[in-house]
């Protein structure tokens, strides 16, 4: 981790105007093939879940401006690593936040979500141990083939991406499915998440 030299930064002038708003956020929502990717889990015997965060996890960490955050300070600042922490659901239709050690293995990122899993569906905490800057936070929502989607904004220096998607599609052979994503404009630009658009689908074709 670094703290980003401001001053000296190509995008200060776009940081000072955004970071002024009260809700600096834009979302995106846009379409992904996941025919590979389900292919692969079933064939590894891998969660599909496990598999689509997995490979967001990898485009996320692909995008430096994606693992920009603002501290306490306002200071920027840049993690080596951003992790995982989405929703799980319980029995009871309730869920728990989580966080989840990225691992660029696939199989050891399962073995680590596995773990949060099972701790959250044996607790009654919303809240994970572990609830720092340097994550993601995800949501899945496997009932409803969305074309758009809003994310709670907590307000102040909320600067962690919100991620979503939606149930996947069956078309034919082909499998889709839509992924919503949420930045804050002090630091992340279109741009950014055109990047991350193709880091995903990359990542999920692998």
């Amino acid at each position: 981790m670094k703290v980003l030299d401001k001053h000296n930064w190509d995008r200060k002038a776009h940081f000072d105007f955004f970071n002024t708003f009260d809700d600096p956020y834009f979302g995106v929502t846009f379409k992904v093939d996941v025919t590979k990717a389900y292919e692969f889990s079933r064939t590894n015997n891998l969660s599909f879940f496990v598999k689509y965060l997995h490979s967001t996890m990898q485009a996320i960490n692909d995008v430096e401006n994606l693992r920009y955050r603002i501290n306490e300070s306002n200071d920027i600042v840049v993690f080596d690593t951003i992790h995982a922490s989405p929703t799980i659901l319980r029995s009871n239709n309730t869920f728990g936040f989580t966080f989840i050690d990225y691992d660029e293995d696939i199989f050891k990122f399962q073995s680590n979500y596995l773990k949060e899993k099972a701790r959250v569906l044996n607790s009654e905490e919303l809240f994970p141990p572990k609830n720092t800057l340097d994550c993601v936070h995800c949501s899945a929502l496997p009932w409803v083939n969305f074309t758009g989607h809003k994310e709670p904004f907590k307000g102040g220096k909320d600067s962690i991406p919100k991620i979503a998607f939606s149930k996947m599609e069956n078309l034919g052979k082909k499998r889709e499915m839509q992924v919503a994503i949420s930045v804050n404009h002090a630091l992340v630009d279109g741009y950014h998440v055109g990047l991350f658009n193709e880091k995903l689908q990359f990542h999920l074709n692998k």
